[in-house]
């Protein structure tokens, strides 16, 4: 047995060289990275991380800070799962969402690479391996941008190897949305790879509005048209509004995501693993999916989501979003004709600047 020895907390605020809004957070200025370092006995270590919009990082800090040690101490490191339901029953009665459910995907990422550290594998070896590559859209907060704008945010992502497109929606007039996505449409061409995001902007006949008015550009999907709790309402979208629907983001369980694709609500599951449990949530969920024949997407954390997803059969593509992360980061991800790779580096791979981070600790 290799127990746990420590557990180190960082919280860092991300400062973003240009603000960015979408439909429902707002202007964002800074992203917070709160860090989750574990220690065994043996001296290896594993990292895990969790990130938020601006606000709460300092209630996921404290958590890890002062809930989880006691919780984790002398623990079988390799026991992920063991560790995962004792830390998530132990605490889900002061919250079952929110700075709990984050503080407990940075840990449970930590373990996760510890265990794959130990062991000399890739993560996504380690949970199985299916195909180190997976196709990877970039995934952008430009809902305010002008359509030129847009546009040459497009060709500076085509530039750096993608292919796959996400754009926001959920502007004040739906006219404006559809304008915005003709254009795109028409800048890519047919048949190339189109997303968009309303960030939970609209109500369930809004949506279906909208739904409806974008089928002529052929969107792989559209993105949390309403707010999450609306189960029903989804199910509503996806039978009125004859467009593939993502949802998941801002789900924080695998009991919440077998309720929506139990209803027939979602055409592509889109767990976060920095908020839905960790990779012990991310991978059941995955396989929830698979067994209602369903692919499964990602939001986030691509750093991360990459060795998930290449570990999943039914995988669709890979968000890639760093949110200004990629400046601390020593490797970060790599493209090949749209396809994001797996590292094969031991663990996930992810090397922090600690010392570049240390310039923005909270």
């Amino acid at each position: 047995m290799t127990a746990i020895k420590s557990i180190e907390t960082g919280l860092y605020r991300i400062p973003l060289t240009v603000t960015l809004s979408d439909s429902t957070h707002g202007e964002i200025t800074a992203f917070e990275l709160i860090t989750c370092r574990v220690s065994d006995t043996d001296g290896a270590e594993g990292t895990g991380y969790t990130y938020t919009v601006g606000r709460n990082g300092g209630a996921t800090a404290d958590i890890l800070r002062r809930e989880i040690p006691e919780l984790i101490a002398g623990r079988d490191a390799d026991d992920t799962e063991a560790i995962w339901n004792h830390a998530w029953w132990a605490l889900h009665y002061g919250g079952r969402r929110g700075p709990v459910v984050l503080a407990l995907s940075a840990l449970d990422i930590a373990l996760w690479d510890l265990k794959a550290r130990r062991a000399g594998l890739p993560l996504f070896r380690l949970l199985g391996g299916f195909d180190a590559r997976v196709p990877c859209y970039a995934g952008g907060i430009d809902l305010d941008l002008s359509v030129e704008a847009l546009l040459k945010q497009t060709d500076d992502n085509l530039a750096k190897g993608f292919r796959a497109i996400k754009m926001k929606v959920g502007r004040p007039d739906l006219a404006s949305d559809v304008a915005r996505v003709k254009a795109m449409r028409g800048h890519l061409g047919e048949g190339f790879p189109l997303m968009a995001d309303a960030n939970m902007k609209w109500t369930v006949e809004e949506a279906i509005r909208a739904a409806r008015a974008l089928q002529p550009y052929d969107l792989t999907w559209l993105e949390e048209p309403i707010i999450p709790d609306d189960i029903a309402g989804h199910a509503r979208i996806m039978a009125a509004g004859g467009v593939p629907i993502a949802a998941g983001e801002n789900l924080r369980s695998l009991w919440e995501f077998k309720n929506y694709i139990a209803a027939g609500a979602v055409s592509y599951p889109e767990p976060d693993v920095t908020n839905c449990g960790g990779v012990t949530a991310f991978i059941k969920i995955a396989r929830l999916a698979e067994a209602f024949n369903l692919p499964v997407t990602s939001h986030g954390a691509h750093d991360v989501t990459v060795h998930l997803l290449t570990a999943c059969p039914n995988r669709s593509y890979l968000e890639a979003h760093g949110f200004g992360l990629d400046r601390y980061i020593e490797h970060p991800l790599v493209l090949d004709q749209g396809m994001a790779l797996a590292p094969t580096r031991p663990g996930h791979g992810i090397i922090f600047d600690w010392k570049g981070l240390a310039q923005l600790a909270q």
